[in-house]
């Protein structure tokens, strides 16, 4: 049996077979904004949340524009969480000021901005083992394989579903659940 399904198990105390996920809860996972205050996912409850690893330095930062734009529209059923990784090409060096600096002054970014993550490897944050482990957030296996990957979360704490960098945060692959 696979170590991490052992733990799980015990963890959640799971008395279902091994191959059933316990699905432990979105809500629970302690997450901190840019400015080291804990936010409380649990506040948002009852919307959708869309979280999405991002970059200052990657071709794909001008989707900054786009998850505004899908925020301003969509903010009274939806919140966008941006999350600052320096995970692939060190595409995001700059200190907690210079992210905020940087959103604010060339994207107008009004959302949430957190803490710098690790979203892959042996530090991997645990927002990130939730949302790309199958065995916790009861959905789907997935990896993280650049800077602006998206998830999104039903407003009950389900992952809906997750989405690759190419994808634009305002297609209808994600505005299709918000509508």
């Amino acid at each position: 049996m696979n170590p991490f399904k052992i733990f799980a198990n015990t963890l959640f105390q799971n008395n279902n077979s091994p191959e059933t996920p316990p699905k432990s809860p979105f809500y629970d996972v302690e997450i901190n904004s840019l400015q080291g205050q804990a936010i409380q996912l649990s506040e948002f409850k009852g919307k959708f949340i869309l979280i999405v690893n991002v970059a200052s330095k990657c071709g794909f930062t001008p989707q900054y524009k786009d998850l505004e734009k899908l925020y301003q529209t969509y903010q009274d059923k939806l919140v966008v969480i941006g999350a600052p990784c320096n995970q692939f090409g060190n595409q995001e060096p700059g200190s907690a000021g210079d992210i905020q600096e940087f959103c604010e002054r060339n994207y107008g970014v009004s959302f949430i901005i957190t803490e710098k993550l690790d979203v892959k490897g042996s530090n991997q944050h645990p927002l990130y083992k939730w949302l790309t482990n199958k065995y916790l957030n009861g959905k789907k296996d997935s990896s993280v394989k650049w800077n602006f990957h998206k998830f999104l979360i039903n407003p009950e704490g389900n992952l809906v579903d997750s989405y690759g960098s190419m994808t634009n945060p305002m297609s209808s692959k994600i505005t299709k659940h918000l509508k």
